[in-house]
């Protein structure tokens, strides 16, 4: 379909796990620019760097990127997002995709899938994506989030721990033969520009705060959530310098 929408990248200075992380060079360019590159890939009409440090602001207009400064009091991306929606006056209809600025290998058309997503969803007020674990053993992993669905597709739950639990996994007849369930988050989302700004007024979750995952916010509050199950699996993102040396083996095919 002949779809219009956005990408926008929060990105901050700050990080207590590796300070400075998009600009930190993979392959002789800033992180930040990669993803910057495969935002642009994506088919977007627009995309935005939203930062509030003014060194990220130097480095992403070295690469010609559009660049918002936004307030050094955001908690949340997505508060920063709701900033850049404000500040360049877009209709609340504008879908708008967060891409997280350490997501260097995250395909294109994964972000145009989330947006797509979107589109088709009349009924969300976010979309975000998940693909299967092919392992039990990364299902423990608190820094793998995991999502259970409805039957329509729509998120019942996000948790760090493995969800669904297989109570009874010798038994037979219960039509999970050869089947994992379990399905691995991927921190990717497409939201209309009018929802964003309603949801960065929107009082926290408590189960926010415990699980730290911000879209528990909007299923709290009873806003429905789309999960789009992803053709292929992205790569990984960087949270430390182990992550950063794994990407750019990744990136030079070695």
């Amino acid at each position: 379909m002949n779809m219009s929408f956005k990408v926008v990248i929060p990105a901050r200075y700050a990080s207590s796990r590796l300070p400075g992380k998009p600009l930190l060079e993979l392959l002789g360019k800033p992180m930040l620019q990669h993803v910057h590159e495969r935002a642009m890939e994506s088919g977007a009409d627009a995309v935005v760097i939203a930062t509030d440090d003014e060194r990220i602001e130097a480095a992403a207009r070295r690469f010609s990127a559009d660049v918002c400064m936004t307030s050094t009091a955001h908690t949340s991306g997505t508060e920063r997002l709701a900033e850049v929606v404000n500040q360049k006056g877009w209709d609340d209809s504008v879908l708008v995709v967060n891409l997280q600025g350490d997501e260097p290998l995250m395909p294109a058309s994964l972000i145009n899938q989330v947006a797509t997503d979107l589109a088709n969803h009349k009924d969300a007020s976010i979309t975000t994506l998940a693909y299967p674990l092919e392992s039990s053993d990364n299902e423990t992993d608190p820094n793998i989030v995991k999502v259970v669905l409805d039957r329509e597709g729509y998120a019942m739950y996000f948790s760090r721990a493995p969800v669904p639990w297989h109570r009874d996994p010798g038994e037979t007849g219960d039509g999970m033969e050869g089947v994992n369930p379990v399905l691995h988050h991927v921190g990717l989302y497409a939201y209309r520009a009018g929802f964003l700004k309603h949801f960065s007024e929107l009082e926290q979750a408590p189960l926010e705060v415990f699980e730290k995952l911000e879209q528990l916010r909007a299923l709290w509050h009873g806003f429905r959530i789309h999960v789009g199950i992803t053709a292929e699996v992205p790569g990984p993102g960087v949270d430390t310098r182990e992550d950063l040396v794994l990407v750019e083996r990744l990136m030079t095919g070695d």
